[in-house]
C-alpha cells in the first residue's frame, strides 16, 4: 500500500477538520452532501489488507502502529469516504484488566480466564493508566499525520455491555447464557464489573482523542439481545457514564445492532449521533429519537447485489433522511469478507452524487 502524506498548519488543519461534512453532520449542521464512511472499511474484503495479514497475525497488526496506520489510511483513500476509523479491536482494552486474550485462527477472540462471578470480578485490574495501549495512540498519531488535513479520524471502543459479554462468555456467543445468568443472579458483581469497564473506557477514549481522533464511537454490537427493562437496569447507567466522561466537545457516536426496541433508551444513555442498523427504517427511528444526529443504515449484505440495486437502496435511505441536517450514511454493521470492493466504492459514489443532487434541489 502507499499513501500520500499531506500536512497543514495546526490552526488551518483544525478549521478544515471542524468544517468537514462529517463533523458538521455530527453537530447537525447543513452539509453540501451527506457524509459517508463504513464500519470495517479496512478489512478482509480488500486484497491489500489480506496481503498485510499474510505477513502478520491480527493481534500483531493491531499492535504495530505503522501497519495499523497503513491499512487505515489506505482504506479511506481507496473508498473516498468522509472519515477514517483507526484500525484496532474493541477487545484490546481487556488485556490491561488482567484478561488473557487470544485471537485463535478460525475461532475469533478467545478469553482464557473469563469472569463468571464476584470472585472473578475481584481479580480484574482497575485500568487507571491506559498507557499499556500506547500502540493504539501511536497508530492514531501516525494516521493523523498521513491523512488529508480535512479528513476526520474516528477513535472507538466497545460499549460496556458488549465488552462485558465477551469477558463473561469467554468469546462470541449466540444466547449469552453466562452473561445473563450473572446479571440476574449476581447483580452486585455485574455492576461492579460494568463500573470498572466504564471507567477504563472513558480513559481509553480520551487518550485516543488526545492522540488525534476527532470523534469517537461506542460499538454495542451485542446489546440487541436484551429487553428494554434489562437494558435500563443493567446497562444504561454504565454506558451513560462512559459518554458523560468523554472529553467535552468531541462528538460521540453510540452504535448498536438489533436495537429497534432500545432506541429511546440508547438516546437516554447519550451520544451526539445514534447509529442505526438496517432492521429499522431511518425516518421512523429518527422520529423516535428526536433532536440528535443519526448514522446508518444500509444492509451490508446488500453490497453483494447489483450496482443498480445498491444505488436504489442508497436513494431510499437518503429519501427517508429527507436532507435533514445530521445524517451520516453508513452500513447497519461492518463490511463482511468477500464483499466486492467495486460495490463498496459504488455505494460511496452513489451517496455523494445522490445527496448532493438532493441538497441542490432544496
Amino acid at each position: 500500500m502507499s499513501s500520500e502524506k499531506k500536512e497543514a498548519g495546526g490552526l488551518s488543519t483544525t478549521n478544515a477538520l471542524n468544517d468537514s461534512p462529517f463533523m458538521r453532520a455530527c453537530r447537525r449542521e447543513p452539509v453540501p452532501y451527506t457524509p459517508v464512511w463504513l464500519m470495517r472499511q479496512a478489512g478482509r474484503y480488500m486484497r491489500e489488507y489480506r496481503e498485510v495479514r499474510a505477513r502478520t497475525s491480527f493481534l500483531e497488526l493491531c499492535k504495530t502502529p505503522e501497519l495499523a496506520a497503513e491499512v487505515t489510511v489506505y482504506a479511506a483513500g481507496k473508498l473516498n469516504v468522509d472519515a477514517a476509523i483507526i484500525f484496532a479491536d474493541i477487545l484490546l482494552i481487556i488485556e490491561p484488566m488482567g484478561l488473557d486474550l487470544e485471537f485463535a485462527r478460525g475461532e475469533g477472540p478467545v478469553i482464557h480466564n473469563p469472569v463468571r462471578g464476584g470472585h472473578d470480578v475481584e481479580r480484574l485490574r482497575e485500568v487507571e493508566d491506559v498507557g499499556a495501549l500506547d500502540y493504539v495512540y501511536e497508530a492514531i498519531r501516525q494516521t493523523r499525520r498521513a491523512l488529508p488535513s480535512g479528513l476526520p479520524l474516528i477513535g472507538f471502543c466497545g460499549a460496556p455491555f458488549t465488552l462485558a459479554s465477551y469477558i463473561v462468555e469467554g468469546g462470541a456467543s449466540k444466547n449469552y447464557v453466562h452473561t445473563k445468568r450473572m446479571m440476574y443472579d449476581d447483580a452486585g458483581a455485574w455492576h461492579a464489573m460494568m463500573s470498572l469497564i466504564s471507567r477504563a473506557l472513558s480513559r481509553y477514549l480520551n487518550a485516543q482523542i488526545a492522540a488525534g481522533a476527532q470523534a469517537v464511537q461506542l460499538f454495542d454490537s451485542w446489546v440487541g439481545c436484551l429487553s428494554p427493562d434489562d437494558y435500563r437496569e443493567y446497562v444504561l447507567p454504565h454506558t451513560r457514564s462512559v459518554i458523560e466522561n468523554v472529553t467535552t466537545g468531541t462528538p460521540v457516536i453510540h452504535f448498536g445492532t438489533g436495537t429497534a426496541a432500545l432506541l429511546e433508551l440508547m438516546r437516554e444513555a447519550g451520544g451526539d449521533v445514534i447509529g442505526l442498523d438496517w432492521r429499522v427504517r431511518l425516518d421512523e427511528a429518527w422520529r423516535r429519537l428526536g433532536d440528535v444526529a443519526v448514522m446508518g443504515n444500509f444492509d451490508p449484505i446488500a453490497l453483494f447485489a447489483s450496482p443498480d440495486h445498491i444505488r436504489r437502496q442508497a436513494q431510499k435511505i437518503l429519501t427517508q433522511a429527507g436532507g435533514r441536517p445530521g445524517h451520516i450514511f453508513n452500513l447497519g454493521h461492518g463490511i463482511i469478507p468477500d464483499t466486492p470492493v467495486e460495490n463498496v466504492i459504488a455505494l460511496v459514489e452513489a451517496v455523494h452524487e445522490l445527496s448532493a443532487r438532493q441538497v441542490s434541489s432544496t
